[in-house]
């Protein structure tokens, strides 16, 4: 077999640390990013940004903040589609108050908002926890929502209540409005991620990382061994709510270039990026990447095949697809609780051991 461990020598522990410690795995990784970067820009179109791309990489984003917060430090979340509005509305404050500002500056600016937004949401945390925590955070879901609908200071005073994404530029392709460039709105996604899963993969292997999992274990003892759970939890949801509030800032002004914060980001959206991380696996930076891709990728898998393909109504083919969520939500909650992500890691285990047993 090919995936072989034999031969693959570590010459000091940095090395047997290192996120990809087979050739095999560097190597795939490599070649993903180089496909990713050079290949695909050249490829895409309007319908595979719009309909599959933009909406993975941004989602993952979202994914990833609420694994750290859920996955990594144990805190259930139930807010995350709250704090995406406040990065939306962040976003778009500061692109009509500083239209000279970069685009990439606003977003960055806009997931530092949310954080401090999600710090003031996460002192509940603190004194409550699971059931009593999720109820806190669907609370400041509502409100949220409920605010940025009542106060028209957000919408800049609109009529309509929509807010609209100003056109902006990187390098003359424009990135944002109603010209933006799908390649260019890949392109200036796919860096976002790229930089905010290297630096989630790099705090959870380390001191910080292990002091949420000591919390997400036992905070008791956690606090008995000397980590603070007041500091830990606190920058959990820091950390969380600026990555969510990056991904809706990307959300609306590169995705949708317009949204509705009640029809965009209710209760619904929230839910779906739980359950991304409850497939793709809790405690995985690779799990938010597959569960972003299979709800995803599987919503117009249904719709290509069941609509456009057999001809079903589109009311049948939706119930179908919630349906099939709900069963598979059972299913991982039941026969494997670390989704899809530990799957693969079994099944890479099988391989290095094979034809032997394990």
């Amino acid at each position: 077999m090919f995936y072989r461990q034999a031969g693959d020598f570590k010459e000091s522990y940095r090395e047997d640390l290192q996120t990809f410690s087979l050739k095999q795995d560097r190597w795939a990784y490599y070649a993903l990013m180089i496909f990713a970067f050079c290949v695909v820009p050249f490829f895409i179109n309007d319908y595979w940004a719009s309909a599959v791309l933009l909406p993975f990489l941004i989602l993952s984003i979202a994914a990833l903040g609420l694994n750290i917060l859920t996955g990594y430090c144990g805190q259930v979340s139930l807010g995350t589609g709250g704090f995406m509005a406040v990065g939306a509305y962040a976003c778009y404050k500061i692109m009509t108050f500083a239209p000279d500002l970069s685009i990439f500056i606003v977003v960055l600016l806009a997931g530092l908002i949310t954080a401090l937004v999600g710090l003031i949401f996460g002192i509940p945390s603190l004194r409550i926890k699971g059931f009593y925590l999720a109820v806190a955070t669907l609370a400041a879901q509502f409100f949220l929502v409920w605010l940025f609908n009542k106060v028209p200071w957000f919408y800049n005073y609109s009529a309509s209540g929509q807010i609209n994404a100003p056109e902006r530029t990187i390098f003359g392709q424009a990135i944002t409005g109603p010209n933006a460039d799908a390649p260019a709105r890949y392109l200036f996604c796919l860096v976002i991620v790229v930089l905010l899963a290297w630096v989630a993969r790099n705090l959870t292997r380390g001191r910080i990382g292990r002091s949420w999992m000591a919390i997400r274990d036992m905070d008791i003892a956690a606090e008995i061994i000397g980590v603070n759970p007041l500091n830990a939890k606190l920058l959990a949801f820091a950390v969380s709510s600026f990555y969510i509030g990056v991904s809706g800032a990307l959300f609306f002004s590169v995705y949708l270039g317009a949204v509705e914060v009640g029809e965009v980001f209710g209760i619904t959206q929230s839910f779906l990026i739980l359950f991304m991380i409850i497939i793709g696996g809790l405690g995985s930076i690779l799990g938010s990447f597959v569960g972003a891709a299979f709800l995803v990728l599987m919503p117009v898998l249904l719709k290509n095949t069941m609509v456009n393909g057999l001809g079903w109504p589109t009311d049948i083919a939706a119930h179908i697809e919630i349906s099939l969520i709900g069963a598979l939500i059972m299913g991982f909650l039941i026969v494997e609780p670390h989704g899809l992500a530990q799957l693969w890691r079994l099944t890479k285990e099988k391989l290095l051991l094979w034809p032997f047993p394990h």
